[in-house]
């Protein structure tokens, strides 16, 4: 399974940290990561992978839930949605 996660919020400590954490929690890796703050506003992308399949909702409903307490937007997509856009 390989996915990817955005992050997208008001910029403040501990937002690399936690995200990083909860994502080993939820048994994912990191395989690729990038992030940047463009005027006060933190954003993350981050390419996950994981050996074991995993439910996307169960995942969505985890990090949505997760960024309501660091006050930011997490978003995962499964990488097989850009995969197809670019074999139309």
């Amino acid at each position: 399974m390989k996915a990817i996660i955005t992050v997208v919020g008001k910029d403040r400590t501990g937002i690399v940290a936690g995200v990083s954490t909860k994502i080993a929690e939820l048994g994912l890796n990191i395989d690729d990561i990038t992030q940047t703050v463009l005027d006060e506003y933190f954003t993350m992308m981050a390419v996950v992978s994981s050996q074991e399949s995993q439910d996307f909702a169960q995942l969505r409903k985890e990090f949505e839930a997760f960024g309501e307490t660091l006050n930011v937007k997490i978003n995962i997509q499964s990488s097989a949605i850009f995969d197809a856009m670019h074999n139309l």
